[in-house]
């Protein structure tokens, strides 16, 4: 979940999710300062989920599995107004019902970050954005579910605990 330009000023926040300021990308990478992030789980009619690999260029976590379409809240920008730029960015879908799951947090030793999590039902063409999305597929909650618990992809952390849990309700 991310991709704003390096240069670009993110919004940190708190403990209590509260804005408290903003930071180049490059700090906010660097010093791991928490902000705040989005997340789309797209599933088709059918009740797939739209799986793709990050681009080996990605500033975090290259070359990884995801299975949401998101990323970092830029400052001054509202979460849901990030949810809806990110989707059309990485995927090209755009005008979609969006329905807001649990917001969550997480934090390793290369990111701390809120997330503001939805998902959302597509029956349309998923184009890639070429500097974010390597590939991209549809996978059944079950083929993604043996994805997270085998060892031949290495998912987003982030994805895998805030909306890991999600998935695996849905089979």
């Amino acid at each position: 979940m991310d991709e704003l330009p390096v240069d670009e000023l993110v919004a940190i926040l708190d403990d209590g999710n509260r804005v408290v300021g903003a930071a180049p990308r490059s700090v906010m990478r660097r010093d791991n300062l928490r902000h705040a992030t989005t997340g789309v789980l797209v599933r088709n009619p059918a009740g797939d989920i739209y799986v793709h690999r990050r681009t080996a260029t990605k500033d975090l976590y290259p070359s990884r599995y995801d299975f949401a379409a998101g990323g970092v809240v830029a400052a001054g920008e509202d979460p849901f107004e990030a949810v809806v730029r990110e989707l059309d960015e990485e995927l090209g879908i755009t005008g979609v019902a969006l329905t807001r799951l649990p917001e969550g947090d997480f934090a390793d030793e290369h990111t701390r970050c809120h997330a503001y999590l939805y998902v959302c039902v597509w029956d349309g063409p998923v184009k890639h954005q070429p500097e974010e999305v390597a590939w991209g597929d549809w996978l059944s909650p079950a083929e993604l579910v043996a994805k997270l618990d085998g060892d031949e992809w290495l998912f987003m952390p982030d994805s895998a605990a805030l909306l890991g849990p999600y998935v695996r309700g849905l089979i």
